[in-house]
């Protein structure tokens, strides 16, 4: 079982003109469709999605960042993994480049139908996880050679309660900086003191989520690219079971430090 083709782009990018570029891996949720009659139904409404990232950073366009989106869903292939698999946490539960369960260890294909072969993970990497690479570091190189110094921003939301990966409930400011080695630790520190002062809200730097794959790779300080992750939990701005709907009055409790935090990180590259 080796056939995948998709019928869409990768990604939308939108280029911006300042030294930002806000990375949006899992906000896809597109199946295509000879992929989704081998899932489950449930599976088939991608319930782990990254939803409405689009809305909550939609003011990211006035600031002048460059936004890059997924279209496809992370059931087809999952662009904050390593190309080969490696898990990120070892000795911690997580999903694998093409998932075959979701966050509740409930089957992504139906009964007698299988997960992808290794040439099936290979055609869905060229064709999906590729592009997205491809147009990420063609556009942190566009932005390094304008600027000098600049920042990426891998933006994520998930769950507030996910047994299968963490005890209890998350923080939700869930800031990731590779344990300080994909951003300058003053600059995080900052972060973090704004999404802590949020009221009625928590926060945590470098704890459950310390940044996927997008922020180990690309994050060099050295080079001059800043990378952070910013994981968010879904109760603080939506409702978290299906269908998933935006709750405008929660999100405007949490948008005004989202974007404290990202005029902070422009102040701050832009200052180099």
């Amino acid at each position: 079982m080796s056939a995948f083709t998709t019928d869409i782009p990768a990604f939308t990018l939108q280029r911006g003109t300042r030294p930002l570029l806000i990375s949006m891996p899992h906000v896809g949720t597109h199946v295509p469709a000879q992929l989704a009659s081998r899932f489950t139904p449930e599976a088939r409404t991608v319930p782990d999605t990254d939803w409405h990232m689009d809305r909550l950073y939609d003011f990211a366009r006035e600031l002048g960042a460059s936004i890059l989106m997924a279209t496809h869903s992370r059931y087809v292939v999952d662009l904050n993994r390593p190309p080969d698999n490696a898990n990120l946490y070892p000795g911690q539960d997580t999903t694998g480049l093409c998932p075959v369960d979701t966050f509740d260890k409930t089957p992504v294909y139906a009964d007698g139908t299988h997960g992808p072969d290794d040439a099936e993970i290979a055609l869905r990497r060229d064709a999906v996880w590729h592009p997205y690479h491809n147009a990420l570091q063609e556009e942190l190189k566009r932005l390094r050679d304008a600027h000098g110094t600049i920042a990426l921003w891998d933006a994520h939301s998930i769950r507030s309660v996910l047994p299968r990966f963490f005890e209890g409930k998350l923080p939700d400011f869930n800031l990731g900086t590779a344990d300080g080695k994909s951003c300058d630790a003053g600059l995080a520190a900052s972060l973090f003191e704004i999404a802590n002062g949020v009221p009625n809200h928590t926060a945590a730097l470098n704890g459950r989520f310390k940044g996927g794959y997008i922020t180990r790779q690309y994050g060099k300080p050295a080079d001059g690219i800043h990378a952070i992750q910013l994981e968010q939990t879904q109760s603080s701005y939506m409702e978290e079971m299906y269908p998933f709907a935006y709750d405008q009055g929660k999100a405007a409790n949490i948008r005004p430090a989202i974007r404290q935090m990202l005029e902070t990180v422009l102040g701050f590259v832009e200052a180099r």
